[in-house]
């Protein structure tokens, strides 16, 4: 019985610090300036980013191969990071390319940090985190609406001081909607009574009320592919906000370490040309205010849930949805101790 809880402790543990083997948001495109680094703590390691000279981003350890310094304190020269403390630069495979204070010094060209792959979509970055099982970036597909040409998206950041799981938790759950948002523009209609229906699919699963169909946020797609985890809900809208169907919101949450996370909302509608254009200005001008709203219910809410609420909650019918994502995320943390311990069995065998 001991040894089952320390296996639970020590997944649970995993996934509370940020579940790996996908590629993840961490940064809007715009804050990633070039010719400055930029810092980011992702699922508690230190990272620095910076765009080369090409405007590729890229991505390795904040930690100078020297002495330590953050490198994100220094600059960018030739494409690479270059450390404030001494001046040496590494590229963005994490190499050692420059010890200006010492030429021809033995430390250049050698591989000194770790680097992580890069990608840009949907007006951000993203950045693969491997796992023991998935060591190798898998090819970036990201959501269809941020490439296809027929949506308009806007990208929106936010820190939250609470788990990550509890950001995914609440996307799972659409019928807190009817409730919690009750007094915003368009999540005031519907039922506060229902049951909910899952339907699994190739890549994660569907939660959705059995009640009522474009009434209030009445569903949600949770998506846990190969390469991703993120969630896709629809928001039906009333005639008076312009052009396009309903409301779409593509979300992926982050953690940054056990207790806060990145929470990333895409704002989307199927609108092209002249209606595009009207329907970014109305955003701008009128809905994006009301969004915020939303967003800061769902906020205050989550930072209330202590965290060791998971060993005293209740759950009910509604929470298929919540406990459906909760196995899939075990699912794969097993996925990776597995590979983890196959490693290091292999690596005392050779000792």
């Amino acid at each position: 019985m001991q040894v089952q809880e320390k296996g639970r402790d020590r997944v649970d543990d995993y996934i509370s610090r940020g579940l790996r083997g996908f590629w993840v948001p961490v940064a809007t495109s715009v804050q990633v300036k070039t010719g400055k680094p930029l810092a980011r703590k992702i699922a508690g390691e230190q990272l620095v980013m910076w765009r080369d000279g090409k405007g590729k981003v890229r991505c390795v350890e904040d930690f100078c191969p020297h002495r330590g310094a953050k490198l994100s304190l220094g600059v960018v020269q030739d494409g690479n990071i270059a450390c404030r403390y001494h001046g040496v630069s590494v590229d963005g495979e994490g190499v050692v390319a420059r010890v200006p204070a010492m030429p021809d010094c033995a430390l250049e060209g050698r591989k000194a940090l770790t680097h992580y792959a890069c990608e840009e979509a949907g007006g951000a970055i993203f950045i693969y985190l491997p796992s023991a099982d998935r060591p190798e970036a898998p090819a970036f597909v990201p959501p269809v609406e941020f490439t296809n040409g027929e949506w308009q998206v806007f990208p929106c950041m936010v820190h939250w001081d609470c788990s990550y799981r509890l950001s995914l938790d609440n996307a799972a759950d659409p019928m807190h909607a009817s409730y919690l948002h009750n007094d915003s523009f368009t999540l005031a209609y519907g039922s506060k009574q229902d049951t909910m229906n899952l339907d699994r699919t190739k890549d994660g699963f569907v939660i959705e009320r059995v009640g009522q169909k474009g009434v209030n946020l009445d569903s949600t797609e949770v998506v846990m592919d190969e390469a991703t985890m993120f969630f896709r809900l629809d928001i039906p809208y009333p005639d008076g906000a312009g052009p396009g169907g309903p409301f779409r919101i593509i979300g992926f949450a982050v953690a940054i370490d056990e207790h806060t996370h990145h929470s990333f909302f895409w704002r989307c509608r199927q609108v092209q040309g002249l209606a595009a254009e009207s329907w970014r200005f109305l955003y701008r001008a009128f809905l994006e205010d009301r969004h915020w709203f939303v967003l800061e219910q769902d906020r205050e809410m989550l930072e209330s849930i202590p965290e060791d609420a998971r060993r005293r909650e209740m759950l009910y019918q509604h929470d298929i949805g919540v406990s459906r994502l909760r196995q899939m995320m075990v699912r794969r943390a097993k996925e990776h101790f597995k590979a983890l311990d196959a490693a290091e069995a292999a690596k005392s065998q050779s000792a």
